[in-house]
């Protein structure tokens, strides 16, 4: 299997064998090393092999499994939103950092602490930051609602649910509904994985991500900062005095959005996060007094 999916060109080749046996066997994938000679029966063998052509045509294993691991928790996915991916964790990391670090963010239980997640999709980024800090409170939006109906199920499987507010709209929209959000500067952070993709770069996209994940949640105009400028020029009065910004954007496009950020009235201290594989990703900035 693992062996087929390299030949195809598949990311992660051996974790994607693992991800699907594990599922077919209904087991954690640990047991797949425990019980190594376990006869598998013949409607095993069967969906086995449905699921392994089916991936060799480059249908996402996270989808076929109906999960995707992001900041060391279990997300449900299917076609309905993004699949997680680990350079997106940089936020999370970014965020639980400063809180511990700054006075007046809460620590590391983020007391206090009120977050905005836009474009949230699955809700990784929302769900992770409230399972880490657990007197934070989190509103989470997206224009699709099914989008936040799988949001909603992650919540609650994380068990954060009960502090988080799921709004439908576009980007920054629902927040000025929200009976605390709209109150100017009450914000601690604001983080997005907004759809960036260029329209230059979508031939080259993927089969695997461009003809079975959500156009709709990765496609970010001609220069892929279509969502990014009005997040950004959005984003300053809804933070309080010191509140961090936190936008992902295309490697490519990661200068031109610091310049927006920059050019930005009410923002300061911008600059660019790196992602594990040493690219440009995420655009910080601060609430200026």
């Amino acid at each position: 299997m693992s062996e087929a999916f390299t030949h195809k060109g598949l990311e992660s080749p051996r974790l994607m064998s693992e991800m699907l046996l594990s599922h077919v066997l209904g087991c954690q994938r640990l047991r797949l090393y425990m019980e190594p000679d376990r006869p598998a029966t013949e409607l095993e063998r069967n969906n086995l092999r449905d699921l392994v052509a089916r991936a060799l045509k480059h249908e996402p294993v996270q989808y076929l499994v109906g999960e995707a691991w992001f900041f060391g928790l279990a997300f449900a996915v299917d076609k309905r939103v993004l699949i997680p991916r680990p350079e997106t964790q940089v936020i999370v990391e970014y965020v639980l950092q400063h809180a511990r670090n700054t006075s007046g963010f809460g620590g590391s239980a983020g007391d206090g602490v009120l977050l905005a997640d836009v474009c949230t999709g699955s809700g990784c980024i929302a769900s992770s930051l409230l399972f880490s800090m657990k007197n934070a409170r989190a509103i989470a939006t997206d224009i699709s609602p099914d989008a936040l109906a799988v949001a909603r199920l992650n919540a609650v499987r994380q068990g954060v649910i009960d502090r988080l507010d799921l709004l439908q709209g576009d980007l920054l929209a629902p927040l000025a509904e929200h009976p605390i959000a709209r109150s100017h500067g009450s914000l601690h952070y604001l983080v997005s994985n907004p759809p960036y993709i260029p329209d230059s770069e979508w031939d080259a996209v993927e089969p695997n991500v461009k003809d079975h994940e959500p156009a709709i949640a990765l496609r970010g105009g001609p220069d892929g900062l279509d969502f990014v400028r009005p997040i950004f020029a959005g984003a300053a009065p809804l933070l309080r005095e010191g509140g961090l910004i936190l936008v992902e954007v295309a490697a490519a496009r990661a200068e031109e959005a610091e310049a927006i950020a920059r050019s930005t009235p009410g923002l300061r201290d911008v600059r660019i996060l790196r992602d594990l594989a040493n690219l440009p990703r995420v655009i910080v900035a601060t609430k200026s007094a």
